[in-house]
C-alpha cells in the first residue's frame, strides 16, 4: 500500500517540534520511541521538503538556523490545532490531556500559581504540567512553551496577550525594623532608610521606586545593600528586617493581616502592576491550553 504523503509529512512535522523541544535528535528519539537514525531522516526529509537548512550541528548540541527558526514559529502554533483536531475526531469532547509548558516570572510562580495549581491539577488527571520559572520571557515558540503567566508590561511579539488584573505595588517593612529605625512620613524620607532592591532583569540595575496618591507621582531615589533577582528572596530579607522594600499587595497580605509587615506610606500607594497571560495566535486553542487560561482567570477574578 502506497504511503499517503500528507499523513507522512505531519508525521515529520510531529517530529521537528519534538527536536526543538527536546534539543537532540537523541532526546527526540526516546520521546517519541524513534531511534536517532529515524529522527535524522525524517528531519532530513523535511529540509529537502521546505529547501532550507534547519538545524546547525554540531558534535555535542544542535541549533535552529535562522530560517529554522522562522519556519518552526510559522508551524507551532498549528500544530498544537492539529493535535486537537485529531482527539476531537475521535471523541465527543477534547479531553484536556498531554503536557503543558508554563512560562512564569518568580513572583506568579511562587504567589499565584503553585499555591493553587493543585485544585487545577486534580480536576484533570491526563494532564502534565511543566511550570518553569525564570526571569525573562524569552521565545515562547522556540523554546517550545504553550502559555506565559508574567507580571509586567507586554513587549511586542506575535502571542496573544491577555489582562489578567493589575495589583497594587505597596511599600512595606517589618515591625523591628521600624521600632529601630523609624517610619517614613513622607515618600522622600524613604531615601534615608536601607532599602531591598530588585534587580531589573532588562538593565542589570534595580526597578526604580515611585510613590503614587492620585495623579501624584514621586519618584525617589533609594539606596541599600542588597539587590535581589527572586521575589521570595526580597520577601525574606523584610520579613528579617533588613529593610524597607516594595511587594506586590498580591503576594503579602497574609503578612500585613498576621502583623509580620507593616504598610508604610499607605497612602501612597495607587501604583498598579498588571498579570498577563500569554499564548500563541492558533485557532482553535488546544483544550489544555484553554482549560489553563480559564483557569488562571478565574484567580485572577478571585484575587
Amino acid at each position: 500500500m502506497a504511503r499517503d504523503p500528507d499523513r507522512h509529512a505531519l508525521d515529520g512535522l510531529g517530529i521537528l517540534r519534538a527536536v526543538v523541544e527536546a534539543g537532540s535528535f537523541v532526546g527526540a528519539g526516546e520521546a517519541l520511541g524513534l531511534t536517532q537514525p529515524a529522527v535524522s531522516r525524517a528531519v532530513a526529509r523535511i529540509e529537502e521538503r521546505v529547501g532550507v537548512r534547519l538545524f546547525r550541528r554540531t558534535a555535542r548540541s544542535i541549533a535552529l538556523t535562522d530560517e529554522g527558526r522562522r519556519f518552526y514559529e510559522a508551524i507551532a502554533p498549528h500544530l498544537r490545532a492539529i493535535e486537537e483536531a485529531t482527539i476531537e475526531a475521535g471523541s465527543a469532547r477534547a479531553e484536556v490531556r498531554g503536557r503543558l509548558r508554563v512560562n512564569v516570572d518568580p513572583g506568579t510562580g511562587q504567589f499565584v500559581l503553585t499555591p493553587r495549581l493543585g485544585q487545577f491539577l486534580a480536576q484533570h488527571p491526563a494532564l502534565f504540567v511543566e511550570l518553569v520559572v525564570r526571569d525573562r520571557m524569552g521565545d515562547l515558540v522556540r523554546e517550545g512553551f504553550d502559555v506565559a503567566v508574567r507580571f509586567g508590561l507586554p513587549e511586542p511579539s506575535a502571542l496573544k496577550a491577555r489582562l489578567l488584573l493589575r495589583t497594587r505595588v505597596l511599600t512595606c517593612a517589618s515591625p523591628g525594623y521600624l521600632a529601630q529605625h523609624g517610619t517614613p512620613r513622607r515618600p522622600r524620607d524613604v531615601e534615608q532608610h536601607a532599602c531591598i532592591l530588585m534587580r531589573d532583569p532588562s538593565t542589570g540595575s534595580h526597578f526604580g521606586w515611585e510613590f503614587v496618591r492620585g495623579k501624584k507621582v514621586v519618584a525617589v531615589d533609594v539606596k541599600g545593600q542588597l539587590l535581589v533577582n527572586q521575589v521570595g528572596t526580597m520577601l525574606a530579607a523584610c520579613l528579617a528586617g533588613q529593610g524597607i522594600t516594595q511587594l506586590l499587595e498580591l503576594g503579602v497580605r497574609e503578612f500585613f493581616a498576621d502583623g509580620r509587615l507593616v504598610q508604610v506610606l499607605p497612602a501612597w500607594a495607587d501604583e498598579t502592576y498588571p498579570l498577563y497571560a500569554y499564548h500563541h495566535a492558533a485557532q482553535p486553542m488546544a483544550a489544555m491550553v484553554r482549560a489553563f487560561l480559564d483557569f488562571v482567570s478565574a484567580l485572577a477574578r478571585e484575587a
